[in-house]
């Protein structure tokens, strides 16, 4: 195992940059931190440039980590890695997937237009992961996918299923093309989820947390379906209407 003692180290430093959107996108990486979503990126083989660990924390022997040279590092230098207020002993910097997915006749998809929270677009991966869908696009004016707020709130289901960055328009047309119907969130002009008769694959689209789907993307959409609501509350958080939409959908296709 090597050790760094100084936080003036180079590696530190540039680890540390990886917090910034900028500095991801040039290296290729992205920064995880504590046991569960370390543990999560090893089990499903996600790469792993460097494994850093403080000093007393102790690898289980459950991780698959043996291929590693991890880096141990005072409790100062974590502190200082960390984004979170409690540091929990271990942190990796991982290589960033590619970003390209191929659409099936049979496949299941959600794409995300404009979800700027990264509290929200981390719990709709973690949502279309407990689904079961095969793909999630984000698309323009989406959270950044390796922000540390929408890594912690997918809870590891970053690393079970296809999520790419990627032009709405172009895998809409995809979807079409593939005899997959593009089903999209909207109040105006359409039909509650209800009354969809959708039995099979579909590609959901969801909006802005406030402006909700753009015009383009409604225009271009098979169907625009909304979810009934019977209280006083004008509208539904994101994450929960996805959740709504998403379990309708799916139950129909059983």
């Amino acid at each position: 195992m090597k050790r760094i003692e100084s936080e003036q180290n180079a590696s530190v430093k540039q680890w540390k940059k990886l917090y910034t959107r900028k500095e991801r996108e040039k290296k290729n990486q992205f920064i995880i931190e504590g046991p569960h979503l370390v543990e999560e990126a090893l089990t499903h083989s996600v790469p792993i440039a460097h494994l850093i660990i403080d000093e007393d924390f102790v690898i289980p022997h459950t991780w698959n980590a043996h291929e590693l040279d991890p880096w141990i590092v005072p409790k100062k230098i974590m502190r200082l890695l960390s984004d979170t207020e409690h540091p929990q002993g271990v942190i990796a910097i991982c290589r960033m997937a590619e970003d390209n997915l191929e659409i099936t006749p049979h496949g299941k998809y959600l794409m995300l237009d404009g979800v700027q929270d990264p509290g929200n677009l981390g719990s709709i991966i973690r949502t279309a992961d407990a689904f079961g869908l095969d793909g999630v696009i984000l698309g323009q004016g989406t959270a950044d996918l390796y922000n540390s707020k929408v890594l912690r709130s997918t809870q590891g289901s970053l690393f079970h299923l296809h999520v790419v960055k990627g032009d709405l328009a172009s895998y809409m047309k995809e979807c079409q093309s593939q005899n997959v119907p593009v089903i999209v969130s909207a109040l105006e002009g359409a039909l509650p989820l209800t009354e969809t008769k959708e039995a099979g694959p579909f590609a959901l689209v969801v909006g802005n947390e406030g402006s909700g789907v753009s015009e383009d993307v409604k225009a271009a959409a098979d169907r625009l379906v909304y979810v009934p609501m019977h209280g006083a509350a004008e509208s539904l958080n994101v994450t929960v209407a996805t959740g709504i939409l998403l379990y309708e959908l799916q139950r129909k296709a059983k």
